[in-house]
């Protein structure tokens, strides 16, 4: 009994040795699609569960105080030149106010920075949290 290896006399054709891939790309065409699924939708918003109905209205209007600093760094309480301790001294009357006024500090281009700085730092360390800088387009070229 002999048995025949190989021989290339036969009709058949050779076998081929390869991977077919076709069912490979097509379980991982499938899992793309789910995973395209199962993400959300991104937004470009935020939601917001906002509150309903009228705010309520504030009759209170808040005083204003006016600080003026010159062109030769000389300081104005509401008009009036001031000295720096009269200076501090009323904004301490005004922390301690219940409701505390606005605090309008408006300063000449050519006064000194120093003086501006001074004013400023002093309103913070003493408490008062109302502050607006006005006039500050005179320093916009």
């Amino acid at each position: 009994m002999s048995m025949n290896v190989g021989s290339s006399s036969s009709d058949e054709p050779e076998v081929l040795m390869d991977i077919n891939t076709t069912p490979l790309i097509d379980v991982m065409l499938v899992l793309l699609v789910m995973l395209i699924i199962t993400i959300p939708i991104q937004l470009h918003s935020v939601n917001l569960e906002m509150p309903v109905g009228a705010p309520p209205q504030n009759n209170i209007k808040p005083e204003k105080i006016q600080i003026d600093i010159d062109d030769k760094s000389i300081v104005y309480w509401q008009g009036l030149p001031v000295s720096a301790q009269e200076l501090e001294s009323k904004m301490k009357e005004l922390a301690l106010a219940q409701n505390q006024p606005e605090v309008h500090l408006r300063p000449n281009k050519a006064a000194s920075y120093a003086v501006f700085a001074n004013v400023l730092s002093s309103t913070k360390r003493i408490g008062l949290t109302k502050i607006a800088v006005i006039g500050s387009e005179q320093f916009v070229k």
